[in-house]
């Protein structure tokens, strides 16, 4: 059998006008089938079945065949033709086609074998076929012929244009980059056979970029080709690069890419700050590390090659102020290291430099990589609270010392230009018991209470101070004072003393240990002494020994105690102690004579029971005992109600009773209420004593003399221990009337508040002097208004 194969011509293929034609090739074998073309016997075919199961040589073998993609025509092109030597041409045989696109992509006329493509082909897609053929009877559908397998192969044409898979691009490289700097390779791939023709080989070129850069016709290496290319001047390029196959040549296809390049920075640039100057202001009150103002460099670098360090390289204000950078603005944020003062130094003046932490050896000769600039800093004026000199206050005050003492002058003064006048308070919440008051105007600390080192030995006293213009503006200084300790405290005994004496006691037998106690700490340390008291020094019973360690002995002076004869015996003790002055204090120890057995060990404490005559009966033991009671609650009846009796106010003789009664006809502010005070003490107050006397009722709440007492600083101190003293004597007595009020009395003249109130020196005459202003004061200086013969311009009725 053989096999021949053509193509019909290819008209037309894409304009060229070439006609291309494709013979099959065929192994022709030589082998010839005897006989003619003719249905085969049941035996033949038995036979025929068997010979196609065993190795035989067929009488035909297939090759391939070619033809062309893409083809355009109307007609089917036409492939091959099939033909077996067996045909006769009478139609008997029938030739039959399958395998990949048998009937689909390909046809086979079963009368002449000749093959045909029906659909357009394309070698990108499927680039061969494997087909099978086979001749059979028509009659009979027998093969004539073993099956033959076979290739169409499909023939490239340049129907495909190179294509950027990976396109667009993106890339980039250092500005300032020298020429030849390689940035990224693009890579174009073609769909058609590279082993047929030139169809797939690319040749690159550059479309749009240039002059800046170029492209490797070859390999597709994208490079820089034009040297110092300023990021600054421009950071973005777009390059188009074109892939054209067919070696370049004209009709090759082609296909382009986008390539986009940035321009990285680099630092070329150094920092340059806009203003040479700048002006700022601080108010003196601002606190430590508040921000004063803000100066930045500017750098046209962008990232890590913009960074900023700012310093402070000169000026008067270094140790005064700082300057920290901010990391993600790059400025430079100046601030208060010390505190400020207005009065001390009204400006500052500071060089501020500003400086790239990050440098490139290769673009050193561009720099320096730093710029300087002056900063004019103000401080402004505030009113700012009165300060103490010094803060802090440590104050010994003995514990005896007297109430109205000056134990120490608290100074503050206002800082500000304009001096303003201090007023001095103390914080209560420092002072709850009010142990100590400050004078208003002078600053004096003194006691206003009894110090007692026992209860508080340490008081922690916040003193105030407060400018008379503006009350909002407070300072405070902390005082400590430590209450030094006198001998006031008399030793006396640890605790209750009580022994007992065994009736067998011999003389000289040790019966108690005593010990005392002080709440006294003097500083060479505590001794006590001890003796008997003068009415028992010579007790014939009991003697003492003083063991010179805080301790003391008692002792039997004889034997023979016996309990029927006195069964308790009180021994006075005198325990002195080695203060100045010595203070001395008289304990009891009770000893209780006791039986006890040979060894001394006590068995009965009690005397025996007195036993009643037999005479007196039980009854008659009730009625005394209900007569005692009866008797008893009557005395406490009348006990009770003498107590509820109102006792009258009773005025000591002794006392000058006009002092306490006076009577004014002048009307002023301050007289309706005088009888609780002893008006003559105030007249001469150095001949005024601490009396405390006793008073029914109830404590007066009587508030602090600070608000009262404004002006002591111009009084005589006498006045004020005086005052204070009264105060302290209002405070602890627990009799006082609710009634009583707290009186001030100030002088008048030179220095007081009212300053003078006499007219003989206002003016020279009478006649030079007018009353008017008496009638502006109120309806309580009208008589002295009239008197001065003042009249009212309104008119009014006071």
């Amino acid at each position: 059998m053989w096999t021949s194969g053509r193509m019909s011509n290819a008209k037309n293929l894409f304009g060229l006008g070439v006609s291309l034609y494709f013979w099959g090739l065929m192994d022709l074998t030589t082998t010839v089938l005897s006989g003619s073309a003719r249905p085969l016997t049941e035996g033949q075919e038995d036979n025929l079945s068997d010979k196609l199961h065993q190795r035989m040589k067929r009488s035909w073998v297939w090759n391939q065949f070619f033809v062309l993609e893409e083809y355009t025509g109307t007609d089917p092109l036409y492939v091959g033709k099939l033909h077996s030597d067996m045909d006769r041409g009478d139609g008997s045989i029938k030739y039959i086609l399958s395998g990949e696109g048998a009937g689909i992509v390909f046809t086979i006329d079963d009368t002449t074998g000749d093959i045909h493509a029906i659909q357009r082909l394309d070698r990108e897609e499927r680039s061969q076929y494997t087909l099978r053929a086979q001749a059979l009877d028509r009659r009979t559908g027998r093969p004539m012929e073993p099956e033959s397998e076979f290739i169409i192969k499909i023939q490239d044409i340049n129907d495909n244009e190179p294509k950027f898979l990976d396109g667009p691009y993106i890339a980039s490289v250092p500005e300032m980059s020298p020429v030849g700097t390689s940035i990224i390779q693009v890579t174009a791939t073609d769909a058609d056979d590279p082993t047929y023709g030139n169809s797939a080989r690319v040749v690159y070129s550059i479309l749009q970029g240039q002059p800046y850069f170029s492209v490797d016709s070859r390999t597709g290496l994208i490079r820089t080709a034009l040297m110092n290319m300023d990021r600054e001047a421009k950071e973005y390029y777009e390059v188009i690069i074109q892939a054209k196959d067919m070696g370049g040549q004209l009709g090759g296809l082609a296909g382009t890419t986008t390539v986009n390049i940035t321009l990285s920075d680099v630092n070329d640039n150094p920092p340059r700050f806009p203003q040479k100057h700048y002006q700022m202001s601080v108010l003196e009150s601002a606190p430590i590390s508040s921000t004063v103002g803000r100066v930045v460099a500017k750098d046209l670098d962008e990232g890590i090659n913009a960074e900023m360090k700012y310093s402070l390289v000169d000026g008067d204000g270094l140790d005064v102020f700082d300057i920290n950078t901010d990391p993600n603005y790059q400025v430079g944020i100046i601030t208060v290291r010390k505190p400020l003062s207005f009065e001390s130094k009204k400006s500052y003046t500071l060089k501020v430099e500003g400086a790239n932490p990050h440098l490139e050896m290769r673009f050193l000769n561009l720099g320096p990589f730093r710029d300087t600039t002056t900063v004019h800093i103000s401080v402004e004026d505030v009113d700012e609270p009165p300060v103490f000199e010094p803060s802090i206050y440590f104050v010994e005050v003995p514990e005896d010392v007297e109430i109205g003492t000056t134990i120490q002058i608290i100074s503050a003064k206002d800082p500000d230009v304009t001096n303003n006048s201090i007023r001095y308070s103390i914080d209560r919440s420092s002072d709850p018991g009010r142990f100590f008051y400050v004078d208003i105007t002078s600053g004096a600390l003194m006691t206003a209470r009894p110090l007692d080192r026992e209860d508080i030995s340490w008081h922690n006293i916040t003193v105030l101070a407060m400018e008379l213009n503006n009350p909002s503006q407070v300072g405070s200084a902390s005082v400590t004072v430590k209450v030094l300790d006198v001998n006031d405290n008399a030793p006396e005994f640890a605790r209750f003393y009580e022994a007992f004496v065994c009736e067998n006691a011999k003389a000289g037998q040790l019966i108690q240990t005593v010990s005392a106690i002080d709440r006294d700490d003097p500083q060479e340390g505590q001794h006590f002494y001890y003796s008997l008291a003068p009415e028992a020094a010579n007790n014939p019973n009991f003697t003492l020994r003083d063991n010179q360690d805080n301790t003391a002995w008692i002792l039997t002076r004889r034997s023979g105690f016996r309990q029927h004869e006195q069964s308790t015996f009180y021994l006075p003790i005198l325990i002195s102690d080695n203060g100045h002055p010595v203070l001395s204090s008289t304990g009891t120890l009770t000893v209780h004579v006791c039986s006890c057995d040979e060894e001394g060990m006590v068995m009965s404490c009690n005397a025996e029971a007195y036993v009643l005559p037999v005479s007196l009966s039980r009854g008659a033991l009730i009625a005394i005992l209900a007569c005692i009671f009866v008797l008893l609650v009557l005395v406490l009846l009348i006990l009770s109600m003498r107590r509820q009796r109102k006792q009258p106010y009773i005025i000591d003789e002794e006392e000058n009773i006009h002092e306490n009664i006076v009577r004014y006809d002048d009307e002023g502010g301050g007289e309706e209420d005088t009888e609780a005070f002893d008006i003559a003490a105030m007249w001469n107050p150095r001949e005024a004593q601490l009396v405390v006397k006793n008073r029914q009722d109830m404590l007066p709440e009587i508030e602090s003399l600070s608000r009262y007492v404004p002006q002591a600083c111009v009084m005589d101190n006498n006045v004020h221990n005086y005052v204070l003293a009264k105060l302290y004597e209002a405070d602890m007595d627990l009799w006082a009337p609710p009634f009583d009020s707290l009186q001030t009395y100030m002088f008048e003249g030179n220095g007081s508040v009212a300053e003078s109130l006499s007219s003989l020196q206002s003016v020279t005459t009478d006649s030079d002097q007018s009353y008017d202003y008496l009638t502006d004061w109120g309806p309580r200086f009208k008589k002295l208004a009239e008197m001065y013969g003042a009249t009212d311009s309104s008119g009014a009725l006071w």
